[in-house]
């Protein structure tokens, strides 16, 4: 049995989650509304202002993949609640001489080091605010309350300029430390 997966999620004041008969679990909550889809192999009880998961025996995927869809969707479903009710932020820095970022709205523009500029159109459900501020680097913080859409994100923009170990240029998450290397040593005479 997953350890995760036997785990009751508590629902907080101002969210509601609801099952259909297709098992899709819907949670609504102040700062939206999620969907996420269970497998029939888990069954899903809501009750008491907490949701539970138990493995369905009679189901006929293998003992193996019934452990991990219980522990899969648990973690999902209490993203979705967390989501909902807190939301999801992760803040980016550009390092690099000339790297710059603006937004208008939820329209980004890139400025790496390339000889085009980079626009990226994000999603309606997702909001985006850049900082560039004299002697500090460009920032982006991207709010959600979609951890999985978020993390999508996120990792788009990391891919126009990812971080390299010699000079430590390029897209970081905030607090992140690059291991660095050191360059070409001088020869033996």
């Amino acid at each position: 049995m997953s350890r995760i997966g036997k785990l009751p999620i508590t629902i907080p004041a101002g969210v509601t989650v609801s099952q259909d008969k297709d098992g899709i679990i819907t949670v609504k909550g102040p700062k939206g509304e999620l969907c996420q889809k269970v497998d029939p192999s888990i069954n899903v009880t809501i009750e008491d202002g907490r949701v539970t998961f138990a493995i369905d025996e009679n189901s006929s995927v293998s003992t193996k993949q019934k452990q991990a869809f219980h522990g899969l969707y648990r973690a999902l479903v209490n993203n979705m609640v967390v989501g909902v009710s807190e939301g999801f932020k992760k803040e980016l820095e550009l390092v690099g001489v000339g790297y710059r970022v603006s937004n208008q709205g939820n329209l980004l523009e890139f400025a790496l080091g390339y000889t085009h500029p980079i626009f990226i159109q994000l999603p309606p459900e997702v909001k985006v605010e850049t900082k560039s501020e004299r002697n500090q680097n460009p920032q982006i913080i991207i709010e959600s309350c979609d951890k999985q859409l978020l993390g999508q994100i996120c990792a788009k923009i990391r891919s126009f300029r990812k971080p390299e170990p010699y000079k430590g240029k390029g897209i970081l998450f905030k607090g992140e430390v690059i291991r660095r290397k050191s360059g070409k040593s001088a020869s033996a005479k």
